[in-house]
């Protein structure tokens, strides 16, 4: 798989299959990926890879906190800022609207809407989950050094034939995820990302993602 399928072919998976995850290709993935760029060589990314007992009894917990509702929540960040309007908001409401249409799951159903958010916190079934965190003091340049390696992990990850899914909605637990991995207490948590094989026939798996045309983005001057 060149650069360019794995771009094209990676997606948010958000059901996988029953396949446990060779820790040899994982290991291999995450060494290749420490050749992402960094502002100054940085690298100013740090993650936990957990899967077996400690994935399941994270999922455990946060099952126990979820009843508990916003008053659980904890995120130390914005996951999104108040001011995200026009064509970002709209990108953004787009997107679920896509995905509960294709689990026919209408707006009014409020139960089950909750109930395939609530699957985040089971890593959507995926054996591995990667819980990404960095020093506190780093600015916005140091965390899109680590977006540039985040998204080095899920390409390579897609040349292995594996599929992904970040998920910021895990800043929300991050009191429950220091309850099992540590992190240090002067670091933030920024994500989790689970990994597998993605259960490719699924239809959450297969809605077509709305994305912006190309000059609605990008000016061209000087060519």
């Amino acid at each position: 798989m060149n650069v360019s399928e794995a771009v094209a072919s990676r997606r948010s998976i958000r059901a996988f299959l029953d396949r446990p995850v060779d820790p040899a290709i994982l290991r291999g993935v995450m060494e290749r990926a420490q050749n992402a760029p960094s502002g100054g060589n940085t690298q100013p990314w740090n993650a936990v890879m957990l899967a077996g007992e400690p994935l399941q009894r994270l999922f455990a917990l946060v099952e126990e906190t979820i009843p508990q509702g916003l008053a659980a929540y904890s995120a130390e960040y914005p996951i999104y800022p108040a001011e995200l309007e026009g064509r970002y908001a709209a990108s953004r409401l787009a997107v679920g609207e896509a995905m509960y249409a294709a689990l026919d799951i209408p707006r009014e159903d409020k139960a089950g809407r909750m109930e395939q958010f609530r699957r985040n916190f089971s890593g959507f079934g995926a054996p591995v989950l990667m819980l990404v965190h960095t020093p506190r003091y780093m600015g916005l340049p140091q965390w899109s050094d680590i977006g540039m390696w985040l998204q080095t992990v899920l390409l390579l990850l897609r040349e292995e034939g594996l599929d992904s899914c970040a998920q910021e909605a895990w800043a929300v637990y991050q009191k429950q995820i220091r309850e099992v991995v540590k992190i240090p207490d002067d670091h933030i948590f920024f994500c989790g990302c689970s990994i597998g094989w993605g259960d490719r026939d699924a239809a959450v798996n297969r809605f077509p993602v709305p994305r912006e045309p190309l000059d609605n983005a990008v000016r061209w001057e000087g060519f």
